[in-house]
């Protein structure tokens, strides 16, 4: 007798519902987290074939260069690669005077970013990548106009011995003007802001320490301070550590200072940030082999937590198997406390490790990974 009465329970809940329409499954799933990640070292030049073949899903790493037969389901990702930096020796003739130091470096930047298509000509230290840019536009416009105006480049350059810091400065040179010798006048140095952020990150038991060190403003620091004079450092000096302690009224007090310490370290022409360059990173969006729903660190590109919670495999509703090639070898230690602080093992650390907050792909603050802001009823 009850199961008669069950069924014509289920009977007249369906007719009251209404019609049921099933054969997909839920359009929405909570992640698409791989679960299984594959990471291994690939060299540059092989990286092409391997995306070619879909044996990997993305390669991590700034030396690729796409042939010209190169598929069209290979698509790239941008992010920040490098800042450009000139320095004014200052035992040279040109660094005695404010006005021919600021000429000389206005002279390097538009030659440089006029031989060099990849060098984006941006005299201020900040870029349109950082999260703090908009505060400082219009900074970095009048910076830019400045340099724009100077009508003065040929006759300058052609009495300056130009010298490289890096290898890859040295390209953005040639090899005619890299080593001037002992009494070079302009040196040419290219920071990679991967190496950068790096440095001044301590990774403590999943935690990036300092934050602040995915800023602009902060980066500026990092790259300039070693060059400004006594004065001028303990006025920068000052306005750090009254942002570190908190020792601000409200957001727009901090933007001032923020904003004051870039101002003091642009101050001077001697040694400043002209130009930066671009990281392309190239996936597969082969048609069932490939990957989507692509999220990335406008800095640190597709070595992010960010990326790997969002990257969706296509040949796979969710979860499945990601193959991710890196150009860099492990060199640190694997562990959870103070290891994982090279580029191999930043990208494990953000396969394995779970943290209730990630960094913001935009910005120097946090977003939410495990956690969520609930409004309890009542209040």
């Amino acid at each position: 007798m009850k199961r008669p009465l069950t069924f014509g329970l289920l009977l007249s809940a369906l007719t009251v519902t209404g019609a049921v329409r099933g054969g997909h499954e839920l359009p929405v799933y909570p992640s698409y987290y791989p679960h299984e990640i594959e990471i291994r070292t690939v060299a540059p030049d092989a990286a092409e074939s391997l995306l070619k073949q879909s044996k990997i899903h993305a390669f991590l790493g700034d030396e690729l260069r796409l042939s010209d037969s190169a598929p069209d389901q290979i698509a790239a990702v941008q992010s920040l690669g490098s800042l450009v930096i000139v320095r004014i020796n200052p035992q040279s003739s040109h660094a005695k005077a404010d006005a021919t130091a600021c000429a000389v470096t206005r002279a390097v930047a538009r030659k440089i970013s006029s031989s060099n298509p990849d060098v984006i000509l941006h005299p201020y230290p900040i870029t349109p990548l950082h999260g703090d840019y908009l505060h400082h536009v219009d900074l970095a416009e009048a910076a830019k106009s400045r340099v724009l105006s100077d009508t003065q480049i040929e006759p300058i350059i052609r009495d300056l011995k130009i010298k490289a810091a890096n290898a890859s400065a040295k390209r953005l040179l040639g090899t005619e003007q890299a080593d001037p010798g002992p009494d070079w006048d302009v040196e040419i140095k290219q920071t990679s802001l991967a190496e950068l952020v790096a440095s001044a990150i301590t990774v403590i038991n999943g935690w990036l320490v300092p934050p602040v060190a995915r800023s602009g403003w902060y980066q500026a620091y990092l790259v300039l301070h070693d060059a400004i004079d006594v004065g001028t450092e303990e006025r920068v000096e000052a306005d750090l550590q009254r942002i570190q302690s908190g020792d601000f009224n409200d957001p727009v007090d901090r933007i001032n200072l923020e904003r004051a310490v870039v101002t003091a370290l642009v101050s001077e022409c001697r040694q400043l940030v002209v130009g930066y360059t671009l990281k392309r990173e190239y996936f597969s969006t082969e048609f069932s082999a490939g990957i989507e729903n692509i999220a990335f660190d406008s800095l640190t590109g597709l070595n992010a937590a960010i990326f790997l919670r969002t990257v969706k495999l296509k040949d796979f509703p969710w979860n499945g198997w990601l193959r991710l090639g890196i150009d860099a070898r492990p060199t640190s230690a694997w562990n959870p406390i103070t290891g994982f602080s090279d580029q191999f093992g930043r990208l494990m650390w953000s396969s394995v490790g779970d943290p209730a907050l990630l960094p913001s792909p935009y910005e120097e603050t946090w977003m939410a990974n495990r956690v969520s802001e609930i409004q309890a009823t009542p209040p």
